[in-house]
């Protein structure tokens, strides 16, 4: 399962702070951020080398899409579309809103279950499909504050230990400032190794199993409010955050 934590203020310089650990095989091959696909340089996302898409990325103008497995849906399935393929769907939106209402129109039966974020400076969106024959991907706004989301549904306290350990650590914690290059509070949440007393290691922020199954890399992302002219700020660990660092992506 991943991670992805939500902190939307309408209004303010910096409305869209993003932050994500990606939880995957450690064997499955993949390449950092960047402008990867020939035919869409306006994206700037993480590749995954196995399918062809992404978990996690931004364009040019300014929309930012992660994708996650519900639960138990971990890899692909025969006769399935990569989930990766939604990223790249979402980006070749000019804003989050169309974004979300083309992928909402999507077959549900086409992908294996899944949750994805889309978000710009003007509002952010949760898409929840069950991967099967219901008829339709749910489409819901991500309230204003501070919202995460794991294999389960958004802001599940009841279902997903993770978030029940970890909202409220996110939600009282300083936020990024970009403006001083200061991340430190929410990159040491994104690193964090504990969880609730008789619960699993995956139940933690960040974590590696015997099994191979890890928290391979990390993200911190903040959009710039309407009107600045300056692109996105993200912040990438190449590695289960903690033991490695987080480093400036470069959108040039």
């Amino acid at each position: 399962m991943c991670s992805v934590v939500i902190l939307y203020r309408p209004g303010h310089a910096w409305p869209l702070i993003l932050g994500a650990n990606r939880d995957e095989m450690a064997n499955r091959p993949w390449l950092p951020p960047g402008r990867h696909w020939p035919d869409r340089r306006h994206v700037v996302a993480g590749l995954d080398q196995l399918a062809g898409g992404s978990w996690l990325g931004v364009n040019d103008e300014g929309v930012v899409a992660g994708v996650m497995n519900r639960m138990n849906t971990l890899g692909p399935a025969p006769g399935r579309r990569s989930r990766g393929e939604l990223v790249l769907e979402a980006l070749d939106h000019a804003d989050a809103q169309t974004a979300a209402q083309a992928l909402a129109a999507l077959d549900p039966r086409a992908y294996r279950a899944f949750n994805l974020v889309i978000a710009d400076n003007t509002g952010a969106f949760w898409l929840r499909n069950f991967g099967h024959a219901q008829g339709w991907i749910d489409v819901a706004p991500i309230p204003a504050g501070v919202s995460m989301l794991t294999a389960h549904d958004l802001n599940d306290v009841a279902k997903s230990a993770r978030i029940r350990s970890y909202l409220p650590r996110f939600a009282k914690a300083a936020p990024p400032d970009p403006e001083q290059d200061d991340w430190k509070a929410w990159a040491e949440l994104l690193a964090g190794a504990d969880h609730e007393p008789g619960g699993s290691a995956t139940d933690a922020m960040a974590f590696v199993t015997e099994g191979g199954f890890a928290t391979v890399s990390s993200s911190l992302i903040a959009l710039p409010g309407v009107g600045r002219r300056r692109p996105p700020e993200w912040r990438f660990a190449g590695g289960r955050p903690g033991a490695y660092p987080f480093e400036k992506v470069a959108f040039g």
